[in-house]
């Protein structure tokens, strides 16, 4: 089993609530799979660059020309968005750590979905659409938020924005363990919240620890 973990939270784990799911999480998934590999992206330690348009020759020119050949400059363009994409394919599961800000994830998370979705690398173009190149079957979602967002919230664009994203290369299974109501200011039952979540953090850990590896 190996899981890809991807963090885009700066703090620091005694100040970051989504980070402290996360030790819960992959605290029981070791104990369930001591064997399951972990390889872990830290957004905020490297940040990834913002798509641009060398990139976006790279990838998108040759669906449409294969006769295109890339400068240097874009090579040397497309060289994160490479190494991220052979993670992601290396993965059966890819566990997210983020907080939500303002309504959303993060800009440095949203830049690396951005660098993971490229044709030819995780998906394929073809006449029947979208095929995804990947084997993962699961993305975990460990999330933290200052407010509470119940289901069907419109502010909510955390949770739509990653099952729309990995959706689109054919990952539907997302789930999720959110510590919402985090600031204490309006929320006087905050540690029990984020006490609930890191009960829901480990199932999840139980989980992915009982995936059978492909």
């Amino acid at each position: 089993m190996h899981i890809l973990s991807v963090i885009a939270n700066p703090k620091p784990v005694a100040e970051s609530h989504s980070k402290q799911l996360a030790e819960a999480f992959f605290k029981t998934l070791k104990a369930v799979n001591p064997q399951a590999k972990v390889t872990t992206v830290d957004l905020a330690a490297k940040p990834p660059p913002f798509y641009n348009y060398d990139m976006y020759r790279y990838f998108w020119y040759p669906v449409f020309d294969q006769t295109f050949k890339p400068s240097a400059q874009e090579q040397a363009a497309a060289a994160y968005a490479i190494e991220q994409c052979k993670l992601f394919n290396s993965a059966e599961v890819l566990v997210l750590t983020t907080p939500m800000w303002n309504f959303s994830l993060p800009a440095i998370l949203k830049a690396w979905i951005d660098m993971v979705l490229m044709p030819n690398q995780t998906f394929a173009i073809g006449a029947g659409g979208f095929t995804g190149m990947h084997k993962i079957r699961k993305v975990v979602l460990l999330a933290a938020s200052g407010g509470d967002y119940p289901d069907g919230d419109p502010r909510d664009c955390l949770k739509a924005e990653i099952k729309a994203a990995f959706g689109f290369v054919g990952i539907n299974d997302v789930a999720v363990a959110w510590a919402q109501g985090q600031n204490s200011f309006f929320f006087s039952d905050h540690a029990a919240r984020k006490a609930t979540a890191v009960k829901e953090a480990e199932a999840l850990g139980r989980i992915v620890g009982e995936l059978k590896a492909l």
